[in-house]
């Protein structure tokens, strides 16, 4: 039903949506038209508003501020030092970074920290007013100070990048000055960020105008982020009902990533919504949403107008973005940030490159390739002004998600177009069809049988043949699986061999062969025995381990398991508890499980032998049976602990992870093993329907736990 009234009217939905965030576009641009603030300049840390009334016609804080490097003063620290006859003033100019400023004759870095200070004098009708500062982003933590007292916080400045805490906000502070001078005082420090400093404008200005104009930046910010994100759902939407047609899907994910992008941006709304969220992650959204808006448009591009983009562009495309993503992924914020411009340069040949293609599109008249190479301009443009705002070249503010909004709006409609005319097709299509089978059901009426004998035979062949493909599909899966483990974990220690060999064959140490071949056989074993573990591990993975299952008492399986590996422990100087919580009496009590038990006590062995590793001689190996009826259905927990010397509680989540191997420094004992014994483990234990897991506070020993699910039919079982 959903799908019908999606198809019929999806041409329609666009055009109201497409209406509403035109409209929305006009008034936002009508509300915010309001004349620009008058262009006044301080001097040396002076800025004169005595002709000015700030309260109806604010000001932008621009010029020299008073300026001390690596200096976190407050405004009574400053008095102190004016009194003294402290240092000569520097000056920096507001809004831009301290990168590149020139002290004492070397250029300074992003990293640092640093005072600014700003005298303000006003006019008598202002003195007595409410008045207020909108503080934009400050790279990346600060502190304000007007007239003395403490307005507002970002982060927590510091003078190293250990006890500075980065934060993105902006905010609206209020104070009335009572006099006819106003001190600004902000603490900046920025240790995570390729640029620091103010690099936008403070505003000053009457509380009322300030608040209004605040609120209506929040408002079109969510209105264009609300448009984006809608949009975006939508054609994700699309996509979902008719998946033969890509265009929907890279068109609606260019449009999510840019949605979440403007959160990020101008007023913050993601910070407003999420002020604990970290500021590092917050960062990497931002960029990685950029570093991949040309690659998914380059995608939706190739969908709309096919054959119009190169092979080499594609793949280039390709390595390109995924080499940033990386970069962004992996590295601090310090180092990605400096990639920014180059980041724009990619998006802005992504851009260009596809106008091109767009143009030669609009030369043949394929339809909607003149609408989209329009706006493509348009976006580009706002694109390249935010790239050079970002880098303090362009005093534009924010402009791409306006362009950006405009841009998805024009291909709202070409989809709308593309998706009723694939609609309409469609049904004509499936009436032919309709026709075509009626026909073709009047004239083969007396064929009915044999085509269902036929039918039947096909369905049986295909399902053998399906049967037999997917038996090879997972014995080549488990063929690859096992080369690439045994290429993975049999090259360091065959390279160590073969140095070994290398030594014995040009008579390096002559006295020492006889050690060496030692080690090559005694490698060689241990390298026969971790093929054998690794075929068995890529056969578990892949499926093609059948098991016997047979309902067993959980207690009688673990008693013969003790009986069998008792004398083994008790041979390494160990002691072997087990402990089932139940007399011999209440024997037909004991919980039933449905288990393969030959492979279950491969699995438990694993366990026993890992505590034995890790365990020095005296210690004790305990196995345990107990019941969990907390669970639906209930459980049957098995659990293995040992007195030995603990597993760190944060890798307890890696020890059943292929490889892993954990030695302390502190012991004395040697670990031997190829480190899948865990890994087996699991495999099994999951093949089972059930679950493991361990504990340890990394000190006093360790305990595993296997969880199995009950026996599901109750009848009586014989051990």
């Amino acid at each position: 039903m959903i799908r019908d009234i999606l198809r019929v009217s999806s041409r329609t939905i666009l055009l109201h949506i497409a209406f509403v965030v035109v409209i929305g576009l006009v008034i936002s641009s009508a509300v915010m038209s309001a004349p620009d603030s008058p262009t006044i300049r301080s001097e040396k840390g002076l800025l004169d508003l005595t002709q000015d009334h700030i309260r109806t016609n604010p000001v932008k804080l621009q010029g020299d501020w008073t300026f001390y490097w690596h200096a976190l003063l407050s405004p009574a620290d400053i008095r102190n030092r004016i009194e003294k006859g402290g240092l000569p003033d520097r000056y920096i100019n507001i809004p831009g970074s301290w990168l590149g400023y020139r002290l004492d004759g070397q250029e300074l870095t992003g990293e640092g920290f640093a005072t600014f200070r700003l005298l303000i004098k006003l006019s008598e009708q202002d003195r007595n007013e409410r008045l207020a500062l909108r503080l934009p982003t400050i790279f990346h933590a600060y502190k304000l100070w007007v007239n003395g007292e403490l307005l507002a916080e970002a982060g927590r400045v510091g003078q190293d990048k250990s006890n500075m805490t980065p934060q993105l906000a902006t905010k609206l502070v209020f104070f009335e000055p009572n006099k006819d001078t106003v001190e600004l005082v902000l603490q900046v420090s920025n240790f995570h960020h390729h640029r620091g400093g103010i690099t936008k404008e403070i505003e000053l200005g009457g509380s009322n105008m300030l608040t209004v104009g605040t609120k209506l930046k929040v408002a079109t910010d969510m209105f264009i982020t609300a448009s984006l994100l809608v949009i975006g759902v939508y054609n994700l939407m699309l996509f979902l009902l008719r998946r033969q047609d890509r265009a929907p899907l890279y068109f609606g994910l260019f449009t999510l990533l840019f949605g979440v992008r403007s959160l990020l941006n101008g007023e913050l709304m993601f910070t407003q919504f999420f002020p604990d969220f970290p500021w590092e992650l917050q960062f990497k959204m931002e960029y990685l949403t950029l570093s991949l808006g040309g690659y998914v448009i380059t995608k939706y591009f190739e969908c709309v107008f096919p054959n119009y983009v190169s092979q080499w562009f594609r793949l280039g495309s390709r390595i390109v973005t995924g080499l940033l993503c990386m970069v962004v992924i992996i590295t601090p914020a310090l180092i990605y940030t400096q990639l920014l411009m180059l980041i724009g340069v990619v998006v802005v040949l992504h851009m260009a490159y596809l106008m091109i293609g767009l143009a030669k599109a609009a030369m043949q008249r394929l339809e909607g390739a003149l609408i989209f190479l329009l706006v493509s301009v348009v976006a580009l443009i706002t694109v390249i002004n935010d790239f050079l705002y970002f880098n303090e070249w362009s005093p534009i503010g924010n402009t791409s998600p306006a362009g950006l909004l405009i841009f998805t709006i024009a291909q709202m409609i070409l989809l709308s177009s593309r998706f009723t005319r694939a609609a309409t097709n469609e049904v004509r299509i499936a009436r032919e069809l309709q026709e075509a089978n009626d026909r073709l059901t009047d004239m083969n009426t007396n064929l009915e049988q044999l085509v269902e004998e036929r039918t039947h035979a096909l369905s049986a062949a295909h399902e053998d043949l399906r049967t037999s493909y997917e038996q090879l599909l997972r014995s080549e899966h488990g063929r690859k699986k096992l080369l690439a483990y045994i290429t993975h974990d049999l090259r360091l220690p065959l390279s160590s061999m073969l140095g070994y060999v290398e030594a014995v064959k040009d008579m390096v140490k002559p006295e020492r062969n006889e050690q060496y071949l030692k080690y090559i056989r005694d490698n060689t074993i241990r390298i026969n025995h971790m093929i054998g573990e690794l075929s068995f591990l890529s056969h578990l993975e892949t499926g093609q381990v059948e098991y016997q299952m047979e309902p067993i008492h959980a207690a009688d399986f673990l008693h013969r398991f003790f009986e069998q590996y008792e004398l083994v422990v008790l041979d390494a100087g160990l002691d072997f508890v087990l402990d089932i919580g139940k007399g011999e009496d209440q024997q037909a009590d004991f919980p039933i499980l449905e288990i393969d038990e030959q492979r279950l006590e491969q699995a438990l062995f694993n366990l026993v032998s890992n505590a034995m590793k890790f365990t020095s001689a005296g210690g004790m190996v305990r196995l345990a049976l107990t019941m969990d009826d907390t669970q639906d259905p209930s459980c049957v927990i098995i659990s293995v602990e040992d007195s030995g010397m603990g597993i760190p509680p944060n890798q307890l989540e890696q020890i059943f992870d292929r490889n892993y191997r954990y030695d302390r420094a502190s012991t004395e004992i040697k670990v031997e093993g190829s480190g899948l014994g865990l890994a087996i483990c699991r495999e099994i234990v999951q093949a089972h329907g059930g679950g493991v897991h361990a504990e340890s506070d990394g000190k006093t020993g360790s305990i595993f736990y296997i969880s199995l699910p009950l026996y599901s039919i109750s009848r009586k079982v014989t051990a």
